[in-house]
């Protein structure tokens, strides 16, 4: 199913012949300008760990961190086309996606890829999320 989202953004949740992912969209593209963020991960602006231990208050710092990148990019978490998650143990995504659902509407979510990995650069970090958008040229 085809699901236009607004004037530069299309999601398609499951293609045909495709199993319907939960809570991402398999598709999305648009046109406009393309915006990378790297991956965030929780540390506030003095490069400080927020939530140390704790996946769901570092997940809302990453979520926080990516919109202020998508900010200075003049993009929102509306014009996301794909998130990617890096996470210490699978069993920090619901974490995650409940911090993604405050900032992201049900029928917004970008294409998303989750992957456990062995650690990130610091100890105390439980996950990293990085972020592409496509921003509409009129903005």
């Amino acid at each position: 199913m085809t699901t236009p989202t607004d004037s530069h953004l299309t999601r398609i949740a499951a293609p045909e012949g495709v199993s319907p992912g939960t809570g991402y969209s398999h598709v999305v593209w648009g046109t406009g300008r393309f915006v990378a963020v790297s991956g965030q991960c929780a540390l506030d602006e003095r490069g400080e760990v927020v939530g140390a231990g704790d996946p769901a208050a570092q997940a809302r710092q990453v979520f926080e961190n990516l919109r202020r990148c998508l900010a200075a990019a003049g993009a929102t978490f509306d014009d996301v086309v794909k998130l990617t998650y890096f996470v210490t143990d699978v069993a920090h995504l619901p974490a995650v996606r409940e911090a993604r659902d405050a900032v992201i509407p049900a029928d917004r979510l970008p294409a998303s890829s989750a992957v456990q990995v062995a650690a990130l650069f610091r100890p105390e970090l439980l996950l990293e999320v990085e972020a592409f958008a496509v921003v509409p040229e009129a903005r």
